[in-house]
């Protein structure tokens, strides 16, 4: 899913909040939870969770599933993997980048 061009910028803008962030590390143990847990502890509406859930799935790292008339929201562990993958690729380039560079000023007189 976020093989798309412009998916990695939407995923990175998804995780550049705090509040977004604090939402991923509560679903980082696998369990799938409503708004009203997720929400819990923090000095923001049940709306404004929901909201900050709207930019995740947006961007792919979280899926919502219903339970009866509940909404349960779970990380993708797959975009998260993809998201690794993709900065070690973009690392690595800076990596060869950098090396090349290090090559040329070596070898100057």
């Amino acid at each position: 899913m976020l093989k798309v061009e412009n998916a990695p910028a939407r995923l990175f803008a998804a995780l550049g909040d705090v509040t977004r962030l604090g939402l991923i590390s509560h679903l980082s143990d696998g369990t799938a939870r409503s708004i009203v847990q997720l929400g819990e502890g923090l000095p923001i509406t049940r709306q404004a969770v929901a909201k900050h859930l709207d930019v995740l799935l947006g961007a792919g790292l979280v899926e919502r599933t219903r339970s009866g008339r509940e909404a349960l929201f779970a990380l993708r562990a797959e975009a998260v993997a993809e998201a690794r993958d993709w900065l070690a690729q973009v690392g690595s380039q800076w990596e060869e980048t950098l090396g090349r560079f290090k090559t040329f000023v070596e070898n100057q007189p």
